[in-house]
Parts: C-alpha cells; structure tokens; sequence
C-alpha cells in the first residue's frame, strides 16, 4: 500500500473478519461517535444499544474488518427473510443484506470500503447465498462509489421507512 491506497491483489489479501466480541462494544461505541458514522447510522446511543442486543442474536454475523491485523471497520450481515423490509423481500430466500461502516477517519477514500465489502461479498456467495444486498442512504455517495467498484449492481432508487435508499446487489 502506498499513501494508503489499495495498489495490488496481494493487499487486498490482508482483509479479514474476526466475529464482533462484547469487549470490541467500546471500540463501536467510539466508532458510532464519529461524525461520518452517526451521519448514516443515527443516534450513537441507540444504535450500540442495537450492537449489544444483536450480540446474543445468531442470525446477525457481527464482524470487526481488519486490515493489516488492524480494525478499522464494521460488518455486519443477516438473513434478508428474517428481517423482511418491503424493498428486500423480492430478493431469493436465503439472501444476505450488509450494513457496515468504516470507523477510522484515515482508512476513508483509500478503496478500503470496496476491498472489504467484495471480499465479504464472495464469502457469503461462496456459502450459498444467491445474493448479498445492501442498501445505503442515496446522499451517501461514499457507500455508493464503493459498492459500485466492490461489483454491486445498482438496481435503483426506493423509498424505505427510513428514506430514500439505493438498492446495490452482489450476484458475482
């Protein structure tokens, strides 16, 4: 890596997934602080609440990203069915949705966010799932771009409970 951009396959190799552990909570709670985080994911408060309630959920795959041995993302994947939104329930039984955010302000715009969420991507694929779908807000152009070069296809715009969302889908 040079600068802290992504320069070959090799690096992109240093990614792994280690599962969320409830002493990593002061880690996410520092995390969901950040003004880039809480933007997107709202109140810091309520949604560690969220993170620690989901701890003893197994249908929700918490994971720390880690690059170079070091943590600097969030994970987390779930099956589509078990949660159903309006705008996911067309998916294929068995499909996986994504929510994640990169919580070290230095690791943003580096292709860090692509890296990870296509290497999670084909790990959920390779393990049946017939797709992997995520949602970002459509002012979130960050999220957008990275999923776009992770090889999500953007199926759209639609409005959630939440607002507006584009709709990005994994096939590969």
């Amino acid at each position: 890596m040079r600068n802290g951009r992504i320069r070959n396959r090799d690096e992109r190799d240093e990614y792994s997934f280690r599962p969320v552990r409830r002493s990593d909570l002061a880690l996410l709670e520092a995390w969901l602080q950040l003004p880039q985080v809480s933007r997107w994911w709202g109140d810091p408060a309520e949604q560690l609440a969220l993170l620690t309630s989901d701890l003893d959920e197994p249908d929700m795959v918490m994971k720390l990203v880690t690059f170079q041995a070091t943590p600097f993302a969030y994970i987390q994947d779930y099956p589509i069915h078990r949660w159903p939104q309006p705008h996911l329930t067309h998916l294929p039984r068995g499909s996986r949705g994504l929510d994640c955010f990169i919580g070290r302000a230095e690791m943003y715009g580096q292709g860090h966010g692509a890296a990870f969420l296509r290497r999670r991507a084909l790990q959920l694929r390779a393990a049946g799932a017939p797709t992997v779908a995520i949602d970002p807000d459509v002012r979130n152009l960050h999220a957008h771009r990275a999923c776009v070069s992770a090889a999500f296809r953007d199926t759209g715009e639609t409005v959630t409970s939440e607002g507006k969302v584009r709709l990005l889908v994994f096939e590969s």
